[in-house]
């Protein structure tokens, strides 16, 4: 108990440890408040580890002094921590493109701008020509209109939000009949049984799994019936013994039932991607030529912009989506209209493919991705590095839940070291600044350029030269 009570004497004060220099620069980081909360944690976890018994040995120097210094050494690390669980810009080696953790579909230069000058004051609602009040994203639904086809648009936060007011305006008093197909669930749990039931609407199911027949709409079609809905199987897919009705035969019945006709198309494919290797993925304007009444789609996936929930269809159904009171909760904001627009812009120019990353990145050749790597290597192993670093041939993926049978064939950097092992090196290139996020497969960390910015190969290179 002495020997303990004689080092507890040494340990250093919260007042001490915030006056150190190093308490002095992160107090621009987090501020002096949480600063000090961090210091009485870290005073807090050295004198139980005191007095556990466990460590801090008083024969090795200056034991006060190694008391301090270890208390910085948390209290910094305590720091780093707390900045970096927000929001921080990073690397994204994985090869995916739409990577839902890592924010989907990277923005635009045009769509970045965009949302800085609206940052300010802006006329989300004014009409500059009249000077009197305009309607909110009245340029995003005009652009929407033009590359769709569509009659109407309009614009909320998210898919999860159109599919919720959809089904709450058209169906809310009645039944909406769905395939058992398709009663999908995507990432950040939305799943489509659940949307449906807090919309009031009462899900009818009918076929089965992996077949659904018109006829099996046609005997759930009642007095009761308000809606008959599809549902675009974003992340998987049904393949062999199956069958579902063509849009074109659901909008001929829906039309002679009398009924509207929505389809939740999920990844919102404006232009035919498949000479990319995009596949199975359904292109907006087609789903409404064929007869669909009106349709929802993401901002951020295929589209190449911010999460919004983009909805278009007949003038009439979406003018009633517009007029609920629960659209005013679902509306968006100013600077995802602002995103939205510039992004559209460059669709209906048709430059997406040189203006949007996700379509840029899709257009990459494989020869291109390996000189890139080549290059990497190069300039790696001049450094001196003793990393190991190889060329593999791979496959990079769209992810966000979008075409799930759509690879694209990539050459992938493979780092591997004699005396670390891959977790050690994924995670060293993690804690580096920026963050460089990469993925392990049999026993070696992926990098695949593919998703990898041209500006920011120079920060890939001085961290695996390190």
């Amino acid at each position: 108990m002495p020997d303990e009570e004689n080092r507890l004497r040494h340990l250093p004060s919260v007042d001490q440890l915030l006056r150190t220099d190093s308490a002095r620069e992160l107090r621009a980081l987090v501020g002096i408040k949480k600063l000090t909360s961090i210091a009485r944690s870290v005073t807090a976890e050295i004198r139980s580890v005191i007095r556990s018994d466990q460590g801090f040995s008083e024969s090795n120097g200056d034991f006060a002094e190694s008391l301090l210094d270890e208390a910085v050494k948390r209290m910094e690390a305590s720091a780093r921590r707390e900045k970096q669980t927000g929001i921080t810009p990073v690397i994204n080696a994985t090869g995916v493109l739409l990577h839902t953790n890592l924010g989907r579909a990277p923005l635009s230069q045009a769509a970045r701008a965009a949302m800085d000058e609206a940052a300010r004051y802006c006329s989300v609602e004014y009409d500059v020509d009249t000077g009197v009040r305009g309607g909110r994203g009245a340029r995003v639904e005009s652009l929407l209109k033009d590359v769709t086809g569509a009659e109407d648009a309009l614009v909320v936060n998210n898919c999860a939000a159109a599919a919720l007011l959809i089904l709450t305006v058209l169906a809310s008093d009645g039944e909406t009949i769905v395939s058992r197909g398709e009663l999908v669930e995507s990432g950040g749990d939305f799943r489509v049984p659940d949307v449906m039931a807090n919309s009031g609407t009462r899900m009818i199911e009918v076929g089965t799994t992996n077949r659904t027949h018109l006829k099996d709409y046609q005997r759930a079609i009642n007095s009761n019936t308000r809606l008959i809905m599809r549902v675009h199987p974003s992340n998987y897919r049904i393949v062999g013994f199956a069958t579902t009705p063509s849009r074109a035969e659901l909008s001929s019945l829906a039309q002679k039932s009398e009924l509207p006709l929505y389809e939740d198309a999920g990844s919102g494919q404006l232009r035919d991607l498949s000479d990319y290797g995009v596949r199975d993925e359904p292109v907006i304007g087609e789903i409404v030529d064929s007869g669909v009444d009106v349709v929802s789609f993401s901002g951020d996936k295929l589209l190449g912009s911010v999460q919004a929930g983009l909805i278009v269809g007949r003038h009439a159904i979406v003018s009633r989506l517009r007029k609920h009171p629960l659209y005013r909760a679902l509306r968006s904001d100013k600077l995802r209209l602002a995103a939205l627009e510039a992004t559209l812009v460059a669709h209906q120019r048709d430059r997406a493919h040189e203006e949007v990353p996700v379509i840029q990145m899709l257009s990459i050749s494989n020869e291109d991705l390996e000189l890139r790597a080549k290059n990497l290597v190069e300039a790696v192993v001049q450094s001196g590095s003793t990393l190991k670093l190889e060329l593999v041939s791979g496959e990079s993926t769209l992810g966000g839940g979008s075409g799930p049978t759509s690879n694209f064939a990539t050459t992938l950097l493979a780092l591997s070291h004699p005396t670390r092992s891959a977790q050690d090196i994924e995670h060293q290139l993690r804690t580096s600044t920026p963050p460089i996020i990469s993925r392990i497969s049999e026993g070696k960390v992926l990098l695949d350029l593919r998703t990898v910015f041209q500006d920011q190969i120079a920060a890939i290179q001085t961290a695996l030269s390190k």
